[in-house]
């Protein structure tokens, strides 16, 4: 019963995590179409391209976020006297 509690919450973070994921390079992508509307519009490049890095930290910052909840749902739990 655990067993089968434990894949099920495994298998819906996984796809929590595939969501957030392509929720992300879904943003990235937008970040990019509006800068290249902006540079149509007349907007110079170094205007534009800082505008990009400061869309992109937020972005960044999540998905080291999003990195850092998986390298440690990986680890190795220490067994409780409970669940021996």
């Amino acid at each position: 019963m655990k067993t089968q509690r434990k894949q099920s919450q495994s298998t819906r973070q996984k796809l929590y995590r595939q969501i957030i994921t392509v929720l992300l390079l879904i943003q990235t992508i937008l970040i990019g179409v509006n800068a290249e509307n902006r540079l149509q519009q007349g907007d110079s490049t170094i205007e534009v391209l800082m505008w990009m890095i400061n869309q992109c930290i937020p972005v960044l910052k999540q998905a080291s976020n999003l990195q850092e909840k998986q390298k440690k749902s990986l680890l190795p739990k220490h067994r409780r006297s409970e669940d021996k």
